[in-house]
């Protein structure tokens, strides 16, 4: 079992993307409260340590490549963040399709009668990472987001 971080690490950055890739090439901000859920700073204004992980996963993105942006606003937000072309094109591009049957369970037939293009749209790794979140399991949301984000790089070694 991952460590519990590593898990809110994953779908920090799953819901991040999915934002990002549905505004996309707008650029929107991403406040850590719409993603990480409410927090209350303590009494010296500081936020609680769920919080500054998921704010440090928005960052970790950026220095990653995944997004670009203007600004922070103040631990709060990331100012004007759009997705880079990397990031994008990942995102838009088919999975494996071994992937795409763990992650979305046997196939579908109804699935299969789709147009390709329909077809390729549900294999994409924007969508594996969409169905990951609205399932609510972890592992699935852990698989989704390393596949994404470290299979190509991890290939190019």
């Amino acid at each position: 079992m991952a460590d519990i971080h590593v898990e809110e690490f994953y779908k920090d950055a799953a819901v991040a993307l999915a934002q990002l890739y549905s505004a996309f090439p707008r650029r929107v901000n991403l406040f850590v409260e719409d993603i990480a859920g409410p927090d209350e700073p303590d009494e010296f204004g500081l936020h609680s340590k769920r919080h500054m992980a998921c704010f440090g996963a928005l960052l970790w993105l950026a220095e990653e490549g995944f997004l670009r942006y203007v600004d922070t606003i103040r631990q709060e937000a990331i100012d004007q963040a759009v997705l880079t072309q990397e990031a994008f094109t990942r995102l838009s591009s088919p999975a494996p399709e071994a992937l795409v049957q763990e992650l979305s369970g046997p196939e579908d037939p109804a699935r299969t009668s789709l147009p390709p293009s329909l077809q390729e749209d549900l294999s994409s790794h924007i969508h594996l990472v969409r169905t990951a979140l609205k399932s609510r399991q972890s592992l699935r949301i852990g698989h989704a987001v390393r596949a994404t984000l470290f299979a190509e790089k991890s290939s190019e070694r």
